[in-house]
């Protein structure tokens, strides 16, 4: 068993958002890291797209999660050379559970959500760090801030939603995880995937989210 520290260790420090909408995911974190109660920088990078219709988000250890994002990266574009098709949702989950449940005794300090689109299918899940995972079929959350985020999730959330509406909502789940949680602040990073691809929101397309 790994002992609560560890999981303590893993929730502090950031919010990450992932939400599965009608025409795609939408996805979305903050940018302050944080060592114990000193922030450590206001620009740090917690979404990650690693193709088209693929993207992660991280929580816990700075240098587990780079690692990890930088090895999928790496197995996409071989999977992608040898399959002639990038890797989906479901077939990166399953890399990363393995790699983590392999890893357990000494443990990555991570928590990452995966989200994309499979054949007209759209996908997050949310995995542990010792490898176990969840399929979410409605929104998910991680970090320090993360209960703050999903009591305003659960509020709003309404079957048939697009990813124009959820990423609304995450800029303001985050804004509101701000208020509450000091790991969790600065600036706010957001991408949505559809059937058009990958997108990434500009600060100045947030702050009209938040208004």
């Amino acid at each position: 068993m790994v002992n609560r520290d560890f999981y303590d260790a893993i929730k502090k420090g950031t919010t990450t958002v992932g939400i599965v909408c009608s025409d795609g995911v939408a996805m979305g974190a903050d940018s302050r890291a944080t060592m114990d109660t000193f922030i450590s920088s206001s620009e740090a990078v917690k979404v990650y797209g690693i193709n088209d219709g693929l993207a992660m988000t991280i929580a816990g250890g700075v240098g587990d999660a780079e690692y990890l994002v930088k090895l999928l990266k790496m197995q996409d574009e071989i999977y992608t050379m040898e399959e002639k098709r990038p890797l989906t949702p479901a077939s990166a989950t399953s890399l990363l559970s393995l790699i983590l449940q392999e890893n357990k005794a000494f443990p990555f300090y991570v928590q990452l959500v995966i989200g994309g689109m499979s054949k007209g299918s759209n996908e997050i899940y949310n995995i542990d760090p010792v490898g176990g995972y969840t399929k979410e079929t409605r929104f998910t959350s991680t970090g320090s801030g993360s209960l703050t985020a999903l009591g305003y999730l659960e509020g709003i959330y309404e079957s048939g939603i697009t990813t124009s509406e959820a990423a609304k909502h995450i800029a303001k789940a985050l804004k509101i995880a701000m208020k509450r949680d000091s790991a969790t602040g600065d600036s706010t990073k957001i991408i949505t995937i559809t059937k058009k691809g990958f997108k990434e929101f500009s600060r100045e397309e947030i702050e009209k989210l938040v208004k």
